[in-house]
C-alpha cells in the first residue's frame, strides 16, 4: 500500500486522466452532446490542403518551442487524421508530415539545450510555465531511464516538451538520440493520426467504444501499476534475495526460479536495448532506420494502390530529366543502369559472399545472402500487388510491371557493402566516410538513372529503394540478435 501511495504522489497526472476518464464515464451522460461529424466537416472546409502546413508547424513547434507546455500536440493530429479520414487529404502524407516535424522539432529542442544549458531554461522557463519544480521532474525522470525517455516520453505530455532539450543539455551525443526520436515520433505520428483516421471513418462506433473503454483503460493502468511497483521491488538486491528465498521453499517455486535464471540473459538484453550503449544503439538505430523504410514503403503502396497516376514529385522529375536530355548523358544513363541490374548485382554479391567466407565474416554473409533472397522475392510480389504500368516514351527496352523498382531496390547492396567495410574493416574514419558515400552515390545513380530513361517513376525508385534498405536493416537486426544469444549460450 505504501508504494501504491508512492507512485500516486510521482505521477498525479496519470491518476488525475484516469480519474477525469471514470467521472467522464459515470456523468457523460448529462454532458452536451457534441457533432462530431459537422465540426470535422467545418474544419475540413476551413483548412483542406492548408492541414498539412498546420499540423506539420504545430508538431515542430510542440518540442521545437516548448508549446507542448500549453497545447497538447495529439490535438492537433488526431484532427488532421480525421480530416484525411474524410476525403480531404491524405492519411499517409499526414503521417509523413507530422513524422518529419516532430523529429525536426525535437531535434531543434535538442541543439537548443546543447547550446544554451539547463541554467538558461531554468531561468526564462517560468515564462512558458516551464517552473524549476517541472523541469526537474522530468530530468530526474530522464536520468534514470536515459534514451527510453525520448521514446516512451513521445507520449507523456510533460516528457515530451522536455526531454530533447535535457537530452541536449545533459551530454547526450546526438548519435545516441536519433534513434529513439525517430522511433518514438513515427510512433507518435501514426497512432494519433490513424485515430483520428478511423474516428472520422466510424463515428457510429465511438459511443460503443467508449463504453468498453473504462474497462480497457482501467487494465493497463492496473498493469502498468503493477509493473512499475514490481520493477522498483526487484531492483533492490535484498528484495531479489528474499524472493528467491520465499520461491525456494515451495515446490512449484524452483521450476519458477530455473526458468529465470534460463532467460534472465535474454530478457536483459532486451531491456537494455532501449537505452543506449554501443550495442542497444546499435539495434536501435537499426530499428529507427527499419521504421522508416518500411513506412516509404507501405506509404507509397497505399497511394499508389488506389491511384496508378504520376504522382506531382513524378511529373516534376521527368520534367527535369528532359530538360537534362542529352545524347551523351543517355550514355551514361545507360551505362550507369545497369549497376543495377539483377545479374550484375547478383555478380557482386557472389564476389562479395567470397570475400566474406575467407574473412569468416558469418553473421555479415548471412545479412548479404538472406536480404537478397527476399529481396528478390519481394519485388516481383509486391509489382504483381500493385499492377502499376510502366511510363510511355522509355528511352531502353523493359517489361513488367513499374512499381518498385527492382534495380533500386537490389542497387542497396551498394550502401550495404561500404557500410559493412567501413564498420568491420580496419579503414580510418576518413577512408570509411569515403567508402559509404561511394556505396551511397552508386545506389543513387542507379535510381536516377531509371527515372532519367523513364522506365520507372520517381516514386518507383523511391520505394524500391526504401525496399533494399528495410530488408537490409531488419536482416542485420535479426543476425544482432542470433548472435548476441549465441554468445551468450557459449558463455553460459
Amino acid at each position: 500500500m505504501k508504494r501504491i501511495w508512492e507512485f500516486v504522489r510521482e505521477h498525479p497526472l496519470l491518476i488525475g486522466i484516469a480519474v477525469l476518464f471514470v467521472v467522464y464515464q459515470v456523468f457523460g451522460d448529462a454532458l452536451p452532446t457534441l457533432d462530431l461529424e459537422a465540426a470535422l466537416e467545418t474544419i475540413s472546409e476551413s483548412l483542406g490542403k492548408l492541414t498539412y502546413l498546420a499540423v506539420g508547424t504545430l508538431a515542430f513547434l510542440e518540442t521545437g518551442a516548448f508549446v507542448g507546455l500549453v497545447f497538447p500536440g495529439e490535438t492537433a493530429v488526431i484532427v488532421a487524421g480525421a480530416i484525411a479520414g474524410n476525403g480531404t487529404t491524405s492519411i499517409v502524407l499526414t503521417i509523413a508530415i507530422v513524422w518529419f516535424s516532430a523529429w525536426a522539432g525535437d531535434s531543434a529542442s535538442f541543439y537548443l539545450g546543447k547550446r544554451l544549458g539547463k541554467s538558461f531554461i531554468l531561468r526564462h522557463g517560468p515564462k512558458v510555465r516551464i517552473t524549476p519544480e517541472r523541469f526537474e521532474q522530468v530530468e530526474d525522470y530522464f536520468g534514470k531511464y536515459g534514451g527510453r525517455t525520448i521514446l516512451v516520453g513521445r507520449f507523456l505530455g510533460l516528457v515530451r516538451a522536455l526531454a530533447p532539450f535535457i537530452a541536449g543539455s545533459s551530454g547526450m551525443t546526438y548519435r545516441a538520440f536519433v534513434p529513439y526520436s525517430v522511433l518514438g515520433t513515427g510512433l507518435w505520428a501514426a497512432t494519433f493520426s490513424l485515430l483520428g483516421y478511423f474516428l472520422a471513418n466510424n463515428l457510429d462506433q465511438a459511443e460503443a467504444l467508449a463504453s468498453t473503454g473504462i474497462f480497457v483503460f482501467g487494465a493497463v493502468v492496473g498493469v502498468l501499476i503493477g509493473g512499475y511497483l514490481a520493477i522498483r521491488y526487484m531492483r533492490v538486491p535484498e528484495n531479489r534475495t528474499k524472493l528467491a528465498r520465499r520461491l525456494g521453499g515451495y515446490r512449484l517455486g524452483r521450476p519458477v526460479m530455473a526458468f529465470g535464471r534460463r532467460v534472465e540473459p535474454q530478457a536483459r538484453f532486451f531491456w537494455n536495448r532501449l537505452t543506449p550503449g554501443e550495442l542497444g544503439l546499435e539495434f536501435s538505430t537499426l530499428m529507427a532506420v527499419l521504421a522508416v523504410a518500411l513506412f516509404v514503403v507501405i506509404g507509397y503502396g497505399v497511394e499508389i494502390g488506389q491511384n496508378v497516376a504520376p504522382t506531382p514529385g513524378d511529373v516534376t522529375a521527368f520534367d527535369i530529366s528532359d530538360e537534362l536530355r542529352a545524347g551523351w548523358l543517355n550514355e551514361v544513363a545507360q551505362a550507369v543502369t545497369k549497376l543495377g541490374s539483377a545479374w550484375v548485382t547478383l555478380a557482386v554479391a557472389l564476389a562479395a559472399a567470397i570475400i566474406l567466407a575467407r574473412a569468416k565474416m558469418w553473421p555479415e554473409l548471412a545479412i548479404l545472402v538472406v536480404a537478397l533472397a527476399i529481396t528478390h522475392v519481394a519485388v516481383p510480389s509486391l509489382k504483381e500487388l500493385i499492377d502499376r504500368p510502366r511510363p510511355d516514351g522509355g528511352l531502353t527496352g523493359v517489361s513488367g510491371d513499374a512499381w518498385p523498382s527492382g534495380h533500386a531496390a537490389y542497387a542497396i547492396i551498394y550502401p550495404w557493402l561500404a557500410l559493412t567495410i567501413a564498420v568491420r574493416g580496419p579503414t580510418k574514419l576518413a577512408s570509411a566516410t569515403a567508402v559509404i558515400v561511394t556505396g551511397v552515390a552508386i545506389a543513387t545513380a542507379v535510381g536516377l538513372s531509371r527515372v532519367y530513361l523513364r522506365v520507372h517513376y520517381l516514386s518507383d525508385v523511391n520505394a524500391g529503394a526504401a525496399l533494399g534498405v528495410a530488408v537490409f536493416a531488419l536482416c542485420a537486426a535479426v543476425a544482432l540478435l542470433v548472435v548476441h544469444f549465441r554468445d551468450n549460450g557459449e558463455e553460459a
